[in-house]
């Protein structure tokens, strides 16, 4: 069932959905390693990962914060996280949660959380930025990468003009609804919250393809049943049609060469903060 214009559902993975995503995860995984260097997860830490989807990037912190360290990673996407339990270990958990809600964490748990390509999937930001500033230690670090709506992905730059291409940019017609923030937003979230040292920016990563439909299938999969939700099938093949014709363009000989652009950005909770 199709989603109004702009609102996110948690309801439409599949196992399906969830297996692509592991397959072709790693290129969010790479994204992701470029959040955790500046993080510095170190032996013996507590690291909450929010938005774990299949494990692979809390895994590899598992590694850093050694055996004396633990990680959690939550996500709302069940069939998602049974694949990530199959990666749990002494000091790597998963479970079924929602940044919105940590109720089962203590007050002061991490001593970081991170959330690499999330927070533009969460509607209520203020609430779960409450809820990390308060799980995490005094002195405590965050780390997140965000799509910023003043830079969107190149495949979705091409993906609007398939739409309007295949006839139907008359009609709302997103790709899939993503809740980006500008720096200016996010710096204003997270001062709000009680979060300092608030520091940003806007990098440009490549991403190689094999052919349009590995684009799609990875953005089908990311964006767990929300991508060209509101289309009927005969519209979606029209939009694929004409999306393949214009990603063309972009080939090397390595491949389809797509740039993605995220904010990565960083904060932490005040030492001295009583909350």
């Amino acid at each position: 069932m199709s989603q109004p214009r702009g609102v996110i559902s948690l309801e439409q993975d599949t196992p399906e959905l969830a297996r692509a995503y592991e397959q072709a995860g790693v290129v969010q995984f790479h994204h992701g390693k470029l959040l955790i260097g500046p993080l510095a997860p170190k032996a013996g830490e507590h690291v909450l990962d929010i938005g774990a989807g299949t494990g692979r990037l809390a895994e590899f912190v598992a590694g850093l914060v050694g055996p004396q360290g633990r990680v959690v990673g939550i996500d709302p996407l069940e069939n998602r996280i049974e694949i990530a339990q199959l990666r749990q270990s002494d000091s790597l958990t998963f479970e079924t949660g929602r940044a919105e809600d940590l109720t089962r964490f203590r007050d002061g748990e991490f001593d970081a959380v991170y959330l690499n390509s999330v927070l533009h999937w969460i509607a209520d930001k203020d609430r779960a930025l409450q809820e990390i500033h308060r799980v995490l230690k005094p002195g405590g670090r965050l780390g997140l990468n965000v799509q910023d709506p003043s830079r969107p992905h190149q495949s979705r730059q091409l993906l609007r003009a398939a739409i309007v291409q295949a006839g139907l940019g008359d009609a709302h017609r997103e790709s899939n609804p993503v809740l980006g923030v500008t720096d200016d937003g996010l710096k204003a979230l997270l001062t709000s919250v009680g979060f300092i040292d608030y520091r940003s920016d806007l990098r440009s990563l490549i991403d190689l393809h094999r052919d349009a439909d590995s684009v799609l299938r990875w953005s089908e999969a990311s964006a767990f049943g929300n991508f060209l939700d509101g289309f009927s099938k005969p519209e979606r093949d029209r939009v694929r049609t004409a999306f393949a014709e214009l990603v063309e363009a972009n080939r090397i000989p390595e491949g389809l060469r797509l740039e993605r652009y995220l904010r990565f950005a960083f904060a932490r909770k005040a030492p001295s903060s009583n909350s």
